[in-house]
């Protein structure tokens, strides 16, 4: 069977999307494009972590459903898994959730076979084991992602993703490090460590080991690669954490630290497990132990109660902060979520016009960024290699290109010389 995989949403999502398309290819089946005439299925792999991401996963479901109304259409993922009925009224042939990829792909092929029609979710705050996955992709080896842990457990007012994905779930140590051995061995010169909150690694093992430990781990059974971390809750820096990491050769000195507001009283609100002073000491901590790091961070806008007072301290904060680059939304409101009926709920364009105003800010910091790296030396992985120009990303996520050919996932010592269009450019040295 001829079948096409469209992932929506975050790199948890990407992962199982590329996880699926191995398992697809072990039983024989062809992973082929959207635009194939020949193709016999879409699977969408849906998201829902805010209302637009529900709005996007609705609309690949029709627009995929129109471009080949013969094709079977298959839907799993987080929006699936928390609006069933929705998803089965768009006319989708299989309805899956967000876990067991084994059923998923049984239970498509006896679809495909039988033409029946098939809804399968199960209810994800019953889950307790973590689901292991073919880690890998099957194009380019240049970055490969290692899922190592699953669900989430801080239940924010905002989010509905612990519905979705149900409590946390981790990937052995030894099972990490297997994986990590394998990607390593297939030629992949960096691994990004995700998770839905890779923070909480290791809580549910009952064995002592955190998320330092698997990344030690991860590192040991794949030296001389890179090592990039996923998104960290701020509590889990402390200086033990930048001790065990300090010491690791491979780590990509870039963090990215879920923040969503620098006000205290909104943080309250959105039953964050932190305030502006315990995030501003992770900060500082991976600034002393990784000087020149990238420091990235997440920051939602008109989330309910938020004042112009509140919105100015934010402003200030991330001003503070000096993040190297920063992901921005408006408050989007998910039913079932204690947010969606809290009072004093702000009005979109308030909402969409702090966006703006936040990611003025977030471009302003981003380019001081980039000019702080001109003049040093950057470990560049070379990911394309087009017109005589070959890009990368640096250990810090910066985006440096070099004048050149034939460097495509190597990588290389570039001195910095300048910056321009949010990119840095250099000269290979070594």
């Amino acid at each position: 069977m001829k079948i096409h995989v469209h992932t929506l949403g975050c790199k948890v999502n990407q992962f199982e999307s590329q996880a699926l398309e191995t398992m697809l290819t072990d039983r024989g089946h062809q992973i082929t494009g959207e635009n194939d005439p020949a193709c016999e299925c879409y699977i969408i792999n849906t998201c829902a972590v805010t209302a637009e991401s529900g709005r996007k996963s609705r609309q690949a479901i029709r627009r995929l459903h129109a471009l080949n109304p013969e094709a079977l259409v298959a839907v799993c993922g987080c929006y699936s898994q928390i609006s069933p009925e929705d998803v089965e009224k768009l006319g989708a042939d299989l309805v899956a959730g967000s876990g067991d990829r084994a059923q998923f792909l049984d239970d498509l092929e006896a679809v495909m076979r039988t033409r029946s029609h098939v809804v399968r979710v199960d209810e994800a705050l019953k889950r307790r084991a973590y689901e292991p996955l073919p880690a890998g992709s099957l194009s380019g080896r240049t970055r490969a992602m290692l899922k190592i842990q699953d669900g989430c457990s801080n239940f924010c007012a905002y989010c509905v993703i612990p519905y979705a994905r149900g409590p946390v779930r981790s990937l052995p140590v030894k099972d990490a490090a297997r994986q990590a051995t394998g990607l390593a061995a297939e030629g992949y010169r960096e691994l990004v460590i995700t998770g839905i909150e890779i923070a909480s690694y290791g809580r549910d093992l009952k064995t002592g080991e955190t998320l330092a430990d698997a990344v030690c781990a991860i590192a040991d059974a794949a030296p001389g690669v890179r090592l990039r971390l996923g998104s960290l809750e701020p509590r889990v820096v402390t200086e033990e954490f930048c001790e065990k990491l300090r010491a690791l050769p491979g780590l990509c000195p870039h963090f990215h630290l879920s923040l969503q507001s620098g006000c205290d009283d909104t943080l309250r609100r959105m039953k964050r497990r932190y305030d502006t002073a315990r995030f501003y000491e992770s900060v500082a901590l991976l600034r002393a132990g990784f000087p020149g790091c990238g420091l990235t961070a997440d920051l939602i806008t008109g989330f309910p109660g938020e004042t112009q007072a509140e919105f100015d301290a934010t402003l200030e904060f991330i001003r503070k902060c000096a993040f190297s680059s920063m992901h921005i939304f408006p408050y989007s409101a998910r039913p079932g979520t204690p947010a969606a009926v809290m009072e004093n709920q702000v009005e979109k364009t308030v909402r969409q016009q702090r966006a703006r105003l936040a990611a003025e800010l977030a471009g302003r910091m981003e380019q001081e960024f980039l000019c702080s790296c001109i003049g040093t030396r950057q470990q560049v992985l070379f990911e394309q290699d087009t017109g005589g120009v070959c890009t990368g990303h640096a250990g810090n996520y910066a985006a440096v290109s070099v004048s050149g050919e034939g460097l495509h996932n190597a990588i290389k010592t570039v001195q910095i010389t300048g910056q321009k269009d949010g990119k840095l450019w250099g000269n290979v040295v070594l």
